[in-house]
């Protein structure tokens, strides 16, 4: 039998200085090779990636450089025959926007806006569309992921009317083992080199994951009319750092308080000031605790909120008690019209007081 010659490849993975994450770097059929044997070695990446680098241990210069395969997240190194010089250990590189960007050039753009369809709060092993979006009429974004599984993806703008771009990207399936934070850049294709100052941070939140489930309520009511005061107060016998409120189908993110113990509750206290109608819709409140913010309890029963008539839109926290005019606009239309009906039975009365005085007269002469 003839004794069967083999070289070990030994494969590393790296990121050039930057802020992206490690490649994944592996060699087909396997990283032992009989001697005159093909092996092929991949590097992969991120989506977007310019070039892969395959460095081998000992060499001076870089062993090779290739483009990226489309969807441009992998870069292939073939080797035909595999020879003694050949085995050793790789190292894996790739250059990327990320990489090649100066800082001094961050910020040129407007942030672009994030938000999650059709809510960031998303149910372990369900998927959402994040959404990057400008106002200035950006070519394209930049959607990082962030934390220790980092991640970035390079996404077209769509047109949309009045100079608005956007992008959609799905992501998922989510799940609890980890953070799942995302910032969105925006570019233009003339300059891709110079990139928008980062979106607002936009964090996807698991519930179901805390063992508590809150309760909310509405003062003065569920049924109120624009222009009024509102609170929606979330309270819990358990103890907890944080409570968020959450408007179903609502893309931004829930609005958060940090709680306060009274009254043997944990609480806290959105004030809405003043409503109008686009405060309409149904809401829900969850609590989480400052060591996994991003793992929220379970939801409180819905509640619904109806605002009648229109006004300006503004939309302010508190987190102490505060007193809230009760009802004001509504007990002046009461007033109004109580005042209203009285004037016209008083007409009533006079129109008719002349013609009946004539009628008695007329009856006397007969």
């Amino acid at each position: 039998m003839t004794p069967s010659l083999t070289a070990l490849l030994c494969l590393a993975s790296d990121v050039l200085p930057g802020t992206l994450p490690k490649p994944t770097i592996w060699a087909e059929p396997g990283s032992v090779i009989p001697w005159g044997s093909p092996v092929t070695i991949w590097c992969q990446g991120t989506l977007g990636a310019r070039e892969f680098r395959l460095d081998k241990e000992g060499s001076s210069a870089p062993w090779d450089r290739q483009p990226p395969l489309e969807p441009r997240d992998k870069g292939k190194f073939s080797i035909p025959h595999m020879t003694q010089p050949d085995a050793g250990r790789y190292h894996c590189y790739y250059l990327s926007l990320t990489v090649l960007l100066p800082p001094s050039l961050l910020g040129v753009h407007n942030k672009p806006t994030l938000s999650a369809l059709p809510s960031p709060v998303v149910t372990s092993g369900g998927n959402v569309t994040l959404r990057c979006g400008s106002w200035q009429g950006l070519d394209g974004f930049i959607l990082t992921k962030e934390g220790e599984h980092k991640s970035s993806w390079t996404l077209d703008a769509q047109r949309r009317p009045y100079g608005q771009t956007q992008a959609l990207h799905p992501v998922g399936p989510v799940t609890p083992s980890h953070r799942w934070t995302f910032r969105c850049h925006g570019f233009n294709r003339d300059k891709p080199q110079v990139w928008s100052a980062p979106s607002d941070p936009l964090e996807l939140l698991v519930p179901g994951w805390f063992p508590d489930t809150p309760s909310l309520s509405v003062q003065p009511g569920p049924v109120v009319a624009s222009g009024e005061n509102v609170t929606l107060l979330c309270q819990s016998g358990s103890r907890t750092d944080t409570f968020l409120l959450s408007k179903e189908e609502a893309a931004r993110p829930p609005l958060r308080l940090r709680s306060k113990y009274r009254g043997r509750h944990f609480q806290a206290e959105f004030s809405m000031s003043p409503v109008t109608s686009a405060h309409s819709g149904t809401y829900r409140c969850y609590s989480s605790l400052s060591s996994n913010p991003y793992l929220l309890s379970h939801a409180s029963a819905p509640l619904e909120l109806v605002v009648s008539g229109e006004g300006p839109l503004t939309l302010s926290l508190h987190d102490s008690v505060t007193s809230h005019p009760q009802g004001y606009t509504v007990e002046n239309l009461i007033r109004m019209g109580v005042a209203g009906l009285v004037l016209l039975g008083l007409g009533i009365l006079l129109f008719q007081a002349p013609h009946g005085h004539g009628g008695t007269q007329d009856a006397a002469r007969s």
